[in-house]
């Protein structure tokens, strides 16, 4: 008869190795300083209008590819015109962190609220139980079973009762 822990044993060591594998990619960061002398990260490389020097940090494994002399004028003229309109940036940055907060806030509500309608269910189901009048039994401080007592049924419904108003809608 194989032992059941052993069997599992190379999936185990399949998973990990998967995911040691994996932390080299979630690892390749670039760090590098903007014109505005921010510090900016990233896992791509910064665009060509960052001087070398102000690359912080690469990736081990990264080179940056220099801009050729038509794409180093193609480029500079994008940063020119992003710099053009680098007074409206703000407004639109303020606009997405806006809708991010929004985003997770109604990210945080739905959580919230399944976890409220579980709760809910929970309690509805427990209080079924209690008033089908089946024997129950409820555990002491240290550890023991013991028979429920009508008082301490009549306690628990009450208490169901409460987490019901509170979570049902």
């Amino acid at each position: 008869m194989m032992n059941p822990r052993l069997s599992r044993r190379p999936l185990g060591v399949i998973c990990a190795l998967a995911l040691m594998a994996l932390t080299s990619i979630a690892h390749a960061q670039w760090k590098w300083r903007d014109a505005d002398g921010r510090t900016q990260y990233s896992d791509r490389p910064p665009p060509p209008s960052v001087a070398e020097k102000d690359i912080l940090q690469r990736p081990s494994n990264a080179t940056r590819v220099a801009p050729s002399s038509g794409q180093a004028a193609l480029q500079s003229a994008s940063a020119a015109a992003s710099a053009a309109s680098a007074p409206a940036r703000p407004a639109s940055e303020a606009s997405s962190r806006e809708k991010l907060e929004r985003e997770r806030k109604a990210q945080e509500d739905k959580v919230r609220s399944e976890a409220k309608d579980e709760n809910c269910r929970q309690a509805q189901n427990r209080q079924r139980v209690l008033e089908s009048g089946v024997r129950l039994r409820s555990g002491t401080q240290t550890g023991e079973s013991q028979p429920m007592t009508e008082q301490m049924r009549q306690d628990e419904i009450r208490n169901m009762q409460s987490v019901i108003t509170a979570n049902c809608k």
